[in-house]
């Protein structure tokens, strides 16, 4: 094929992501001289379409962004009144009391809210200080300068056939070039795994853990609700299968946000993590809530689990890694959009300087050292041993070790651990199904619990069919051949979308990919045992159209 022409735009910096990290460094670097050119470019149908989150939102980083958020009438307004931790059982749940609990644990002062309309309500910020906010425009390609400098990118590259040919009504895109260019893509975005793999960012951290969130919206009986209620749980049903659990948030206007985390670690191939959550709804203390109400909608996404020993280093020459691209939750406080935040505003002040200097296409080294060094350090630092002691030793004993560690890094600053490590990849973590049970699931009963494909309907996803599979195989003949006699094929139970499937096919067993259920989870991406899943993204608009997740 004929080299691609595109036309090009400069910009003094070029950011990709309309998520809270991106949103929050096109703020600041406006804020800091209104004569710099900024550019946001999001992959999905609006701002906010592809936004998911829990959400309970620690105010830090937008009470330094823009303190008068409150004024200027940000949709943050159910404040925790109530604050609830549970360990299930079957048929049961044990309350643990709040008062043993390190302070940076407490929900109190927090906020219940929709990250999908707090990114559209930032949008609107940011265009009234001049920043250009581009939806439908998803960034395929890195453009790389002469001396090996990321000097771009390649935004709104339109109808490829499914041949990755130009089709009739193709659209080159065109190449937007910066200063420097913010990576604000989310967890395990596709063009921050190029950068890193070509810079070797990860070299001497940990490997990035993960957990698979999936969140229904529901609409519940009045007499039920009690907003700003939150409740977190953790054992039933998972067990020992997998680590992981619950949230339950009530927001306004008679809905609940139930939402179920899986820890991307497990060993069972054959665990089923949407039929986990399924199954969580129908105990009693769940059931009863949900009874009479209805769902309205359904997502899912990767989370970042590995916290201060993932992180890896955030800047290459004219690139800065921000949000949750670079790892930044706190897994305990199961809280990540204020350190998004903050990692906006701390890469805006270090190219404001940078520019102000005359430099370009540098690493931003002083965005680095704000990060490890300010408030998202002091955040994960003091959590840090939460997450591989769970690994290491299950529930019960990193709930009180885990404890025990907050509360020494919280008084004195210090870990009697010091810093754990974590092992394996998530999926180097993948056991051989034959060395696991089967699980048996109960049939979902379309009130209370819902199979995969229904549900994936209320993420509203949609992907126009003739482009190119944005999930792309490196070797086609590997799910057959290696992942289904050793692992069972495990993308057909671990992706929530229902994306993969094996078929019979003349005889013979056949891997299918339904590319058009794809959620922009990344699961598959993390968990498959071969790693030969590689997501892409696909042209801009397409994936899921959250409403209010």
């Amino acid at each position: 094929m004929a080299e691609i022409e595109r036309e090009s735009m400069e910009y003094d910096v070029v950011i990709v992501g309309a998520g809270p990290a991106g949103l929050s460094a096109a703020i600041r670097l406006k804020q800091l001289d209104p004569d710099l050119s900024v550019v946001v470019l999001e992959k999905g149908s609006e701002v906010g379409a592809h936004i998911l989150s829990g959400a309970v939102l620690d105010t830090a980083g937008l009470d330094a962004l823009i303190p008068d958020w409150k004024e200027k009438g940000a949709p943050i307004t159910v404040e925790v009144k109530e604050d609830n931790f549970y360990i299930l059982g079957e048929a049961g749940a044990l309350r643990i009391p709040n008062w043993p609990m390190p302070p940076l644990m407490s929900n109190h002062g927090k906020y219940i809210v929709s990250m999908a309309n707090v990114c559209r309500w930032m949008a609107a910020q940011a265009e009234e200080l001049g920043v250009e906010v581009f939806p439908g425009m998803a960034c395929s390609q890195i453009v790389w300068g002469e001396n090996g400098e990321v000097r771009g990118v390649v935004a709104g590259e339109m109808g490829l056939q499914s041949d990755g040919t130009p089709g009739p009504h193709y659209e080159p895109g065109m190449e937007l070039l910066g200063k420097y260019v913010f990576l604000a893509e989310g967890v395990r975005g596709s063009l921050t795994k190029e950068v890193m793999a070509r810079f070797d960012l990860s070299k001497g951290h940990c490997p990035q853990k993960f957990g698979l969130g999936m969140k229904e919206i529901w609409e519940i009986d009045p007499e039920k609700h009690r907003p700003g209620t939150v409740t977190h749980t953790m054992g039933w049903p998972l067990g020992k299968n997998a680590g992981g659990g619950s949230f339950i948030y009530h927001l306004d206007n008679n809905q609940v946000y139930v939402g179920f985390v899986v820890h991307l670690n497990y060993e069972n191939p054959h665990l089923y993590p949407y039929m986990e959550f399924q199954r969580f709804k129908h105990h009693p203390m769940v059931a009863e809530l949900l009874k009479g109400g209805k769902r309205v909608a359904y997502g899912a996404r990767a989370i970042s689990e590995g916290g201060w020993q993932s992180i890896p280093k955030v800047v290459a020459p004219g690139v800065a890694i921000l949000g949750c691209s670079a790892g930044l939750v706190n897994v305990p406080r199961i809280k990540g959009n204020h350190n998004a935040m903050w990692s906006g505003i701390h890469a805006a002040e270090a190219a404001h300087a940078a520019i102000k200097a005359g430099r370009a296409s540098d690493e931003l080294s002083d965005y680095e050292t704000a990060l490890r060094t300010g408030p998202v350090g002091r955040d994960l630092k003091k959590v840090r041993n939460v997450k591989p002691m769970w690994s290491r030793w299950g529930m019960v004993p990193s709930l009180v070790l885990g404890g025990l560690d907050m509360w020494t890094n919280q008084l004195f600053g210090l870990s009697l651990f010091g810093t754990l490590r974590h092992g394996k990849s998530d999926a180097e973590s993948t056991g051989k199904a034959r060395d696991f049970p089967k699980i048996t699931y109960p049939k979902p009963d379309g009130v209370i619990s819902f199979d995969r494909l229904t549900n994936v309907a209320f993420s509203f996803t949609n992907h126009e069919e003739s482009q190119p599979c944005h999930l792309k195989l490196k070797d086609p003949e590997i799910p057959i051949k290696v992942n289904l006699p050793e692992y069972d094929e495990p993308a057909q139970r671990y992706c929530p979308a229902g994306v993969y499937e094996v078929v019979e096919k003349d005889g013979k067993p056949t891997f299918v990919i339904n590319f058009q259920n794809c959620v922009h989870c990344k699961t598959c991406d993390i968990k498959d045992p071969s790693q030969n899943i590689n997501w892409t993204t696909p042209q801009g608009g397409d994936g899921p159209n959250y409403p209010n997740m």
